[in-house]
């Protein structure tokens, strides 16, 4: 969003033509409401603001929930921005700490300062980019415990705040597009500095999932979080905010709770095994963890091969932390073959998931010319050094995704 666009959206105007207007679900729906914008004399500026901002609400639910109809976003803002339930956890974890104020560093649309600012803290919150700012402070507006500020957080002076909330910049953003910046001393701020703040206070630092584990500090705790089977972040805790005795954590949130598994040490992965009559796909914050081994044990079971995460046992064991299969039968990974012997068994409906082969489901599954009535899951995998597909049921879903994978 450009500034222009954001001073049109910021009027009384465009403020109540937004609140009144309907959820935009479709094309056809962004056109009536152009259409009836404009009959009611909203300006082109106007009109752009508002349609764009009711599409970016009816996106917003799914991480907000009801919050996002009084919301405003950027498209980039909103798809950075925390999911609400791991936005409260970020808050629970300060408050744990004994914290009163924070400084939240990289604010973006302001997602964790609202959760921050609901259970009590005194909110600090800052921006480098000046309409990410203005969308923030709108957001944070309720909340008399919070401010905004346009700024660097290398130009902050932190000494004031008991604890700090960073979110490093990853990309940047120009008229050419976006930039992902893979160095972490390119990112805004660089990571050096923010680990250098944290060992100093309280400090949460939220970093892309998929971290290089060598960026990350020994004297930490790092803790990969799933919510409803996506993996969206890790999470370094410092100072107060580290749990004694935990290094390492994988937090899975579901419809049902949160589950955690946690280490203080190396976790050795399980022994390579022969196919059993269940498989166990992880969650994904398990796999990025590097706490296969320990769940694998738990479970009683063992790896399928030595480079691929999922496990298999002779016995099913129900855990929030993988989803289970039960394994039918073993067929070769040949298209022609598997159309065939699928078709022979009725299968229609399949779930197909991949680990370590190099296939596309979707193209995959039209060369199978599905037919049929009956239901399976169909894994494509490597079992030891043999490429296989396992025809398979599934025992439950864990936490982990049920899509085409």
């Amino acid at each position: 969003m450009q500034r222009d666009e954001l001073l049109a959206l910021l009027t009384p105007e465009a403020m109540t033509l937004l609140d009144d207007a309907p959820a935009v679900e479709s094309s056809a729906d962004a056109l009536a409401l152009v259409t009836k914008l404009r009959a009611a004399g909203g300006s082109p500026e106007v009109v752009a603001a508002v349609v764009t901002q009711s599409k970016l609400r009816r996106r917003a639910v799914a991480k907000f929930g009801p919050f996002a109809e009084r919301m405003l976003f950027t498209d980039a803002g909103l798809q950075q921005a925390t999911r609400l339930q791991v936005a409260a956890h970020h808050a629970n974890r300060f408050r744990q700490a004994g914290a009163v104020s924070v400084a939240d560093l990289g604010c973006g649309i302001g997602a964790d300062a609202m959760a921050f600012a609901s259970l009590g803290l005194e909110v600090t919150a800052y921006d480098l980019d000046e309409v990410t700012a203005a969308i923030a402070a709108h957001n944070l507006a309720p909340f008399p415990n919070a401010r905004v500020k346009h700024g660097r957080a290398e130009d902050v002076d932190l000494g004031g705040f008991e604890a700090l909330w960073f979110d490093p910049a990853r990309r940047t953003t120009s008229a050419g597009g976006t930039a992902r910046h893979f160095d972490p001393a390119d990112w805004s701020p660089a990571l050096d500095f923010v680990f250098a703040a944290g060992r100093e206070r309280p400090t949460g630092i939220k970093l892309g999932p998929g971290i290089d584990h060598a960026y990350l500090p020994d004297d930490a705790e790092t803790q990969w979080v799933s919510s409803g089977g996506d993996l969206v972040e890790a999470t370094v805790w410092m100072h107060d905010t580290a749990r004694a005795g935990i290094r390492r954590s994988a937090l899975v949130i579901g419809k049902q709770g949160t589950d955690e598994l946690t280490t203080s040490e190396k976790v050795h992965d399980a022994e390579v095994g022969q196919l059993g009559a269940v498989l166990y796909e992880p969650d994904p914050a398990i796999i990025r963890a590097r706490l296969i081994g320990d769940l694998a044990r738990s479970l009683g079971a063992t790896m399928i091969s030595e480079s691929i995460a999922w496990m298999t046992s002779d016995e099913f064991t129900s855990t929030p932390f993988a989803s289970a299969f039960a394994v039918r039968e073993v067929l070769p990974l040949h298209t022609s073959s598997l159309k065939s012997e699928l078709r022979k068994r009725g299968i229609g409906i399949l779930e197909i998931k991949k680990r370590g082969v190099d296939i596309d489901p979707a193209e995959f599954r039209r060369k199978l010319a599905l037919k049929g009535d009956l239901s399976a899951v169909l894994i494509l995998t490597r079992v030891g050094d043999k490429r296989v597909a396992i025809l398979a049921d599934r025992l439950s879903a864990g936490s982990g995704p049920s899509s085409e994978n």
